[in-house]
């Protein structure tokens, strides 16, 4: 299964008839250029969970920077790291720890 499709299961999961209407999942674009996933996590089993800010700045187009405070998941990303930014999430969901980018590389 890919990030997205991780994504798109977990979402669904998470569907109870009030967390997608009130919290849920945005994918924005940044003005610099670049990404912002931002997942709530409030009502999940994420909720509560911190991570603090974890930086890779590889290049002025290859950067990726996430958090959690607990209540959201964040990924900012360079243009073209979206993936990285989903991949990323994944792996919080499923292990909320420490958690290298490039180790899917």
């Amino acid at each position: 299964m890919g990030s997205l499709d991780y994504l798109q299961e977990w979402y669904i999961r998470h569907c109870d008839g009030d967390w997608e209407h009130a919290l849920g999942i945005r994918i924005t674009t940044l003005d610099n250029p670049g990404w912002m996933l931002t997942v709530n996590v409030e009502g999940t089993e994420l909720a509560g969970r911190k991570l603090d800010w974890v930086r890779y700045d590889e290049s002025e187009t290859a950067w990726l920077h996430y958090r959690s405070d607990g209540r959201e998941f964040i990924a900012a990303c360079g243009p073209q790291e979206l993936n990285r930014a989903l991949e990323v999430f994944e792996r919080f969901a499923e292990e909320c720890g420490s958690i290298d980018p490039r180790a899917s590389e």
